[in-house]
């Protein structure tokens, strides 16, 4: 069937109590908005994603291999972003090998060309390396190599392990389990540091991330880690700690790292593409770490259980 995951209980559950807490959050931030810049945020926020979510539910309700390039897709975007970030979108040599060699990561995904996928850093860095060589320049070339290396390691082979978790049993479930923990823990992290923070430990960086908010912003995670645990295919305390924990910590690295990018070129934000909020990079950068490193840790964690 073409939307085979809505009879998966546990997907038309998630969906409904997800899209459900956000219709209620509009209507309480709409009726707030006008009481300070702090509720115009959230209602801004909470907007975008009333109209994020069921996308993202539609998306990977299709058969594959729809979510994966929906993935790729995002990943090719949020390079796009990234070029444009850093001033180097007319460079088209590397704008369009990076683009190229996403869609190609996704290929080897379908393909089971696992193998492959590990070696593709290396073998890109040749591909942009013979840029220079071909156009017989060298002016600016250390910049854009190493920007367009930056650009795949981030938005490709790094962020495209969402993709990998696809060829997991019940991937399609545990991709939505990690965007949502991210957000919450993003959400959660501002909200309470604009609430209660005092300490910002980032503060050349992020003045939105303080101490008081990220530890908050780890209990909360922790406890929807918890109470969305039936979303993975293995509900035991391990995977759900990892997740939880990956997505507190490591997201917010994904975060500040884009921020220090940021900081470092004067750029506030990267251009409204989602209802009141950055372009598509921020709504994915929390997992260019966390990715990886949840997919890694979930197939170790699978390899050293105790069979029950």
């Amino acid at each position: 069937m073409l939307y085979g995951l809505w009879n998966d209980p546990r997907y038309v559950e998630t969906a409904g109590l997800i899209i459900g807490a956000l219709i209620l959050l509009n209507i309480l931030f709409f009726a707030l908005k006008g009481r300070g810049a702090n509720m115009a945020s959230a209602w801004a926020s909470s907007k975008s994603w009333l109209f994020v979510a069921p996308i993202l539910f539609a998306t990977f309700a299709l058969p594959k291999p729809f979510p994966l390039i929906f993935l790729a897709w995002t990943g090719v975007l949020s390079a796009k972003s990234f070029f444009q970030m850093v001033g180097m979108y007319h460079r088209s040599w590397f704008v369009w090998v990076t683009y190229i060699a996403i869609f190609l990561l996704a290929y080897m995904i379908h393909d089971d060309q696992l193998a492959l996928y590990n070696l593709t850093p290396m073998i890109f860095l040749f591909a942009i390396a013979l840029v220079p060589l071909l156009r017989n320049s060298a002016t600016h070339m250390i910049q854009y190599l190493a920007l367009t290396l930056l650009a795949f390691i981030f938005w490709g082979w790094s962020y495209m392990h969402m993709g990998r978790l696809l060829g997991f049993p019940g991937g399609e479930l545990m991709v939505l389990y990690l965007y949502l923990l991210t957000e919450v823990s993003e959400n959660v992290t501002w909200a309470c540091s604009k609430l209660f923070g005092k300490i910002r430990p980032f503060s050349r960086i992020s003045t939105k991330v303080t101490l008081e908010g990220m530890l908050i912003a780890f209990v909360v995670t922790m406890a929807v880690a918890w109470g969305f645990r039936h979303l993975l295919p293995d509900r035991s305390e391990q995977f759900w700690i990892m997740a939880g924990m990956a997505a507190a910590i490591f997201g917010r690295m994904g975060d500040l790292i884009i921020n220090v990018i940021r900081r470092d070129l004067g750029i506030k934000n990267t251009g409204i593409f989602i209802i009141g909020r950055d372009g598509i990079m921020t709504r994915v950068d929390k997992l260019i770490f966390v990715a990886p490193i949840f997919f890694y840790m979930y197939i170790y964690l699978q390899q050293t259980a105790i069979p029950q």
